[in-house]
């Protein structure tokens, strides 16, 4: 592949990332670039050296079935947003369990405050590499209707019973996150 083209191919792998991160982490928050690099330039501001955000949105779900019966299933979202900010060698970290504008305006006072204590020097942020994307952003959990994953599982279970007349008892499992 060429120079050129590998820079195209990760430039257009930037812009899906960040589509999927505006779409999933923060549109629905009514949060924007700018907003974003209004806090940084609020953190940045404050002597100190290096300051990220980190956002967090996990979706699972799983599905049990025991003896011809789904026994359970279970939904779970956790999401979140944090800052970490360094100056010299102190680092700080703050973390809100709401993506909002509001809670991450009160990480980033709070991680600047490292600043205050007046320590000198800076440090050396490694570089971001640049590599491949090993994961695609492909929602497991909604591949398949609720309805559809029970029909697996009973399907699971028949197929085990017709293996053997000697299966007296399946147990079966699904379970997706994203």
């Amino acid at each position: 592949m060429k120079p050129e083209d590998r820079q195209e191919t990760r430039s257009l792998e930037r812009e899906t990332s960040f589509a999927t991160a505006n779409e999933i982490l923060l549109a629905p928050y009514s949060l924007d670039a700018g907003q974003l690099q209004s806090v940084f330039g609020e953190i940045l501001a404050h002597k100190v050296d290096y300051a990220d955000l980190y956002f967090q949105y996990t979706r699972s779900e799983s599905w049990s079935l025991e003896e011809g019966i789904v026994k359970s299933g279970s939904f779970n979202i956790d999401q979140g947003v944090g800052v970490r900010a360094v100056s010299g060698e102190k680092t700080a970290f703050a973390y809100s369990d709401d993506i909002s504008l509001t809670a991450l305006e009160a990480a980033a006072r709070a991680t600047r405050a490292i600043a205050r204590q007046g320590q000198a020097g800076r440090t050396q942020v490694a570089k971001r590499a640049t590599g491949h994307n090993l994961y695609t952003p492909h929602d497991p959990i909604a591949s398949l209707p609720d309805q559809a994953k029970v029909a697996l599982l009973e399907r699971i279970e028949r197929r085990a019973r017709a293996l053997d007349t000697r299966v007296e008892q399946v147990m079966a499992y699904l379970g997706g996150e994203y």
